[in-house]
């Protein structure tokens, strides 16, 4: 696509889990993933540090253990249209060595945003995705800080800032480097809220925005402030095409939010990687954002505790997904936000190449 052209499209997201120490020959995994992005011109991409997780073997990686050999859980997220990502993916697939890769649909807005009638089945809630970078300002004002402030006095169920590594902005390669301000580092705001809200406030973020660049895509609202609004829908296990079908839950925290005099975060990776169906799960540390009525947050000086926003990922079968729900629910009793949505296309890996599952997207049903 031409990226200077107005563009409101349907979209696809390819994100990889996968451990910071993951090689692909004498390579870094993570450092080969991005070169291809950065070649391919991905209109937008971004590599997340974790720091806790888990994966099919059950190895535990998190940032308590402060060794010299940690491998701390990392996810790589590339969004463009659907032909320029099945383009990649066969290069992406040669290179990786260990972890999970997903396929899901979205839709990108970038260009000038204006009033966007969103499709139907965005309307019941909808994952709002706004990508800037680290130094962008909005009126003097850090522009995660004034998302942040918009989208929670608009209502906005929550959002979260995540600060990238590496990436891509309009296919322009940026990564954080040593003795360098990374003025244009990538930052990913995750938003849920309503369609409606979500579409009333698009004209909005992109007044704020020299050149804008969002995600929407269909997801659930389970939990809010510890209230149970839905438990996750169980999807078949394969669509009316034979194509397995797979669901993720996300958990939005905070650092400072505890169960049991542990933060509910490391609670629930304990949890589950003691369970008996869980296959996985990553945790992502955030800058900034907030949920529910508490007001936008982050880490402050002079803070005796960390004060910020986390996210857990869990994606697995739709058989085992009630159960690990039932696990979060207990687990925030009173506080944070949960989400269930589809996930088309997966494919594992076990370290040495092999891999199972596919990339072709399934059609769920709802």
């Amino acid at each position: 696509m031409d990226r200077g052209e107005v563009v409101n499209a349907d979209c696809v997201k390819l994100t990889s889990y996968f451990g910071e120490r993951t090689r692909t020959g004498e390579r870094l995994f993570a450092d080969a993933l991005m070169d291809v992005y950065g070649r391919r011109e991905v209109a937008t991409s971004i590599l997340l540090r974790g720091i806790a997780g888990f994966g099919l073997k059950h190895h535990l990686r998190t940032d308590e253990l402060l060794t010299l050999s940690e491998d701390l859980p990392v996810s790589a997220i590339a969004v463009d249209d659907r032909e320029h990502i099945e383009a990649l993916v066969p290069e992406v697939l040669d290179l990786n060595r260990g972890g999970l890769l997903t396929l899901e649909r979205a839709r990108l807005l970038q260009g000038e945003i204006g009033q966007v009638a969103l499709p139907e089945q965005l309307h019941e809630a909808t994952k709002l995705t706004i990508y800037v970078g680290r130094q962008d300002r909005v009126y003097r004002e850090s522009a995660y800080h004034a998302i942040c402030d918009l989208l929670y006095r608009r209502g906005i169920d929550g959002a979260t800032v995540l600060l990238g590594v590496d990436g891509t902005r309009h296919g322009e390669r940026e990564r954080a480097r040593f003795f360098s301000r990374n003025t244009d580092v990538p930052v990913m705001i995750m938003a849920v809220g309503s369609g409606e809200r979500i579409a009333r406030v698009l004209p909005e973020l992109g007044g704020f925005l020299r050149h804008p660049l969002m995600t929407l895509e269909r997801v659930r609202v389970c939990k809010r402030d510890g209230v149970v609004v839905e438990r996750p829908r169980q999807l078949p296990e394969f669509d009316e095409q034979g194509l397995r079908l797979w669901q993720k839950l996300m958990v939005f925290t905070s650092e400072a939010a505890l169960h049991d005099h542990q933060p509910i975060h490391r609670a629930l990776v304990q949890r589950l990687r003691r369970s008996s169906t869980a296959r996985g799960a990553t945790v992502l540390r955030g800058l900034w954002g907030f949920h529910g009525d508490h007001r936008p947050h982050g880490d402050r000086v002079f803070q005796l505790a960390r004060h910020v926003p986390v996210v857990t990922i869990v994606i697995d079968r739709p058989d085992n997904i009630a159960a690990s729900f039932d696990i979060i629910d207990e687990l925030t009793g009173e506080q944070g936000l949960v989400t269930t949505e589809s996930v088309p296309a997966l494919t594992a890996f076990d370290g040495n190449g092999d891999h199972r599952g596919g990339t072709v997207l399934g059609d769920p049903p709802f």
